[in-house]
């Protein structure tokens, strides 16, 4: 085995009323495993299904870790890994509060260890836009917590999890490329940003199909050259 996928997941929190709390595990952990079926040596860990919510928790059931905290488990992980013999390493994120812990572990871990060597996928849902034509998504770039792009995955997903009756859309009035600050109460009171009622299954395959023949692909070009980057 040369990699292994820790999928790094903040998932008990209300997603509006139309998708399963567990969304965030749920995709990330089924796209890892759809990666792994298909990249030689590929191990799966199981999720990690608390990280940072803290920007969350004015609503309900938000359940969070501290930043220090999120952090620490996640290089604890890394670093287990690596106790292990496995060096490469493939970090499979699907919550927006996890991206900071993220790379502040891995800096870490390559202070540490600087022969191991480290990937990850922050963003899956800013990658599946980029990947599909630019109308595949009818609101906001299919973006938002869940939106259109996050209710369409999870209803290719885990449709029997979903109730598209109770979608909403809430669609903030945010600036372009300065980032606001904010708190998730500050943007909706729905718990949930973006069009929902835009999403469907069959978008949801398209971005699933798109974010793993992406990575799959990175992963095997990876393995063709070694890992090294340097020309």
């Amino acid at each position: 085995m040369t990699k292994i996928t820790p999928t790094t997941i903040a998932t008990i929190m209300i997603r509006g009323a139309h998708i399963a709390e567990g969304c965030d595990t749920l995709v990330s952990y089924k796209l890892s495993k759809q990666i792994a079926d298909r990249v030689e040596g590929m191990l799966v860990l199981p999720p990690v299904t608390v990280g940072y919510s803290a920007h969350y928790d004015s609503f309900p059931f938000s359940l969070t870790l501290s930043y220090d905290t999120t952090t620490a488990v996640i290089y604890d992980i890394i670093e287990s890994v690596v106790r292990n013999g496995i060096t490469r390493i493939f970090l499979m994120n699907g919550h927006d509060g996890n991206i900071a812990p993220i790379e502040i572990a891995s800096r870490k871990i390559k202070e540490v260890y600087p022969e191991v060597q480290i990937a990850s996928l922050t963003q899956w849902w800013v990658a599946a836009g980029n990947l599909l034509p630019k109308d595949t998504f009818e609101v906001w770039g299919g973006l938002g917590h869940a939106g259109e792009g996050e209710t369409s995955i999870a209803y290719h997903l885990f449709p029997d999890w979903c109730e598209p009756k109770l979608a909403t859309c809430v669609v903030p009035d945010l600036p372009d490329e300065v980032e606001i600050k904010w708190d998730f109460s500050e943007l909706t009171d729905t718990a949930q940003t973006g069009d929902a009622t835009k999403a469907t299954a069959e978008k949801g395959k398209m971005m699933n199909d798109a974010i793993v023949e992406h990575v799959v692909k990175v992963l095997n070009e990876l393995d063709e050259k070694d890992w090294k980057y340097r020309r």
